[in-house]
């Protein structure tokens, strides 16, 4: 199994002028914009989308920044993650997209997603 970076995701309680100040570092864009819950900065000179979740604050013990992988087969990339030591934390999203919160074995969250890509981001 390969796996790739899809996106960088940080945790802010201001989640549009973080992305705005982010975008305006890299020379890239705000690309999608989910009500402000959710937005995504590409382009640029980044090597891969960076995401702002807004959350009311940092949840204690939970790593603000995290990596979001992308995997072929999201299944079978979690189960390859978990049976090498990697902790599941929850299976989320619907029929449009599907992804899993993990651990590392340092107790480090990330994602696990089927895709994740610039172009899908521009639509």
């Amino acid at each position: 199994m390969t796996l790739s970076i899809g996106m960088i995701t940080i945790d802010t309680p201001a989640a549009t002028p973080l992305a705005a100040w982010w975008a305006e570092r890299f020379g890239a864009e705000v690309v999608q914009d989910f009500g402000g819950e959710f937005l995504i900065v590409a382009g640029g000179g980044l090597p891969a989308l960076l995401g702002f979740q807004q959350v009311d604050d940092a949840t204690p013990g939970k790593n603000r920044v995290h990596l979001d992988l992308a995997a072929p087969d999201l299944d079978a990339a979690v189960d390859e993650l978990v049976a090498a030591g990697a902790g599941l934390v929850e299976r989320r999203g619907d029929d449009d997209f599907r992804w899993v919160t993990l651990t590392d074995p340092d107790g480090n969250q990330f994602c696990v997603s089927s895709r994740h890509d610039a172009e899908q981001a521009l639509t």
